[in-house]
């Protein structure tokens, strides 16, 4: 009876202390994480490093000279070499390490046996980066860190650029227009998409960049953000008239870099390699950010009347593609499908939207439409999003490089009211003032707060 009463006497706070553990890693992962899962992971990293990596195949065959001072001084057994280790970091989310790797050794192979790392050492997954010749950068990552989205805390990003959403390896996802300027979105109905956008729309409105909009499902999606817009298209007659005026304000930074720069005027805009970033400062044209949901309805036609303004928006919007990028002016298109089965300049468009992003699709030929061209084996990873995870999207570009990624949530109020508080902003745009939507001013109790540029954060 005693032993029994004493059973349960440790018995119940054992459970207790379980318990607290299970529930803590699957509420909690960032504090089960820091708690248990670093102190455990990294006893069996530094226990079993050299063991893991002979079962692992990287080891090689130590030196003559390595053979000899063993031979020499313990007379031991010769084993072979693994990768030289550095000093293990550890962050909120996981691990890093960098290793040397010996003679005849290449990063493919220790990515080839990333899976077996993770198991061996208990951790979530390992991403391995080339740092230089020879060196490799392991990131261990702890938990899911895409089940539930938290921004890094140190800010990331500048000028055109956007820390949208995290990627599986725990880093930031930025959306840089300077390195790639024009990108396509593809998602079905509350894959995420609008959260995309929204992110987007309320990083840049903290920096000097001029948004123009165009919306044709009559603004729904980006009217909240009119305070900040320099302009506004809800209807395929409205995003007509606005186009053209997009494409002089091109032409007319063309003629601005061939007058600084001494080009002689006749000379074609495909053949002015410069931009507008060589301009000095005091004269050089804000950026222009032109934002285009659900572009299909640009494309859909009823009448033949319908269908020459089509194929004159299409041509437009290719222009813009193909120039606007030294022009200053960039594109960010998305909608739920975008192929051939649009109709013509679909494909042709597509091609010039370097950064591509996908969630969930309906369908896989509508992620084949997204990465198939750039990035085929994505193509199954795209189709595997589940439905209970809105904003969870495979990011893509034409160098053929692929990651998981997932944006934190953003209420729409609160992307609203940081366009608002930022329409002090809105860049003096002659060109575009007839387009500049109406915004209706709201009753406040009390001045709003000045919003200092922060990082985005879920």
């Amino acid at each position: 009876m005693t032993d029994l009463t004493t059973l349960l006497e440790v018995g119940g706070p054992v459970a207790a202390l379980g318990g607290g553990a299970a529930y803590t890693r699957a509420k909690h992962p960032g504090v089960y994480w820091s708690a248990v899962g670093l102190p455990m992971s990294t006893a069996r990293l530094l226990s079993s490093y050299g063991s893991v990596m002979e079962a692992c195949g990287l080891t090689v065959t130590p030196s003559r000279l390595r053979v000899l001072a063993v031979k020499a001084t313990t007379r031991g057994e010769i084993r072979p070499v693994p990768p030289r280790r550095g000093i293990i970091r550890p962050t909120t989310t996981g691990l890093r390490l960098r290793l040397r790797l010996a003679p005849g050794q290449e990063p493919a192979d220790v990515a080839a046996s990333a899976e077996r790392l993770r198991h061996a050492w208990g951790v979530h997954a390992v991403y391995v980066t080339t740092v230089k010749p020879g060196v490799v950068d392991l990131r261990l990552v702890g938990y899911d860190v895409l089940r539930k989205v938290r921004m890094p805390r140190k800010p990331v990003g500048g000028f055109l650029q956007v820390p949208v959403a995290l990627r599986e390896d725990a880093t930031p996802f930025v959306r840089d227009y300077r390195v790639v300027p024009h990108g396509l979105c593809l998602g079905a109905t509350l894959s995420g998409k609008s959260m995309y956008l929204r992110h987007l729309v309320a990083g840049l409105a903290r920096q000097s960049v001029a948004l123009v909009g165009i919306d044709c499902k009559r603004g729904v999606e980006l009217a909240p953000f009119a305070s900040r817009l320099s302009a506004l298209a809800t209807d395929p007659d409205q995003a007509a008239e606005l186009l053209p005026v997009l494409i002089k304000e091109m032409e007319d930074r063309y003629d601005l870099i061939k007058a600084r720069q001494g080009v002689a005027p006749s000379t074609p805009d495909e053949e002015i390699t410069s931009d507008i970033w060589g301009l000095p400062e005091q004269e050089r044209p804000v950026p222009v950010v032109l934002f285009v949901d659900e572009v299909a309805e640009l494309f859909l036609v009823a009448t033949k009347k319908e269908e020459e303004r089509r194929d004159e928006m299409v041509t437009q919007l290719i222009r813009l593609a193909q120039l606007g990028r030294a022009a200053g002016i960039y594109l960010e298109v998305c909608g739920q499908r975008f192929g051939a089965e649009l109709g013509k300049g679909a494909t042709m468009l597509r091609a010039q939207l370097t950064g591509r992003v996908c969630h969930r699709v309906n369908d896989e030929a509508s992620a084949k439409m997204a990465l198939g061209d750039i990035a085929p084996e994505a193509v199954s990873a795209a189709c595997a999003v589940p439905a209970e995870q809105p904003g969870l999207a495979v990011a893509g570009d034409t160098s053929g490089g692929w990651s998981r990624i997932r944006t934190p949530y953003l209420s729409l109020a609160d992307a609203a009211e940081t366009c608002r508080a930022t329409a002090h902003m809105v860049p003096d745009l002659p060109a575009l003032k007839p387009f500049r939507p109406s915004v209706t001013e709201q009753p406040v109790e009390s001045p709003a707060p000045a919003v200092r540029p922060r990082p985005v954060t879920g």
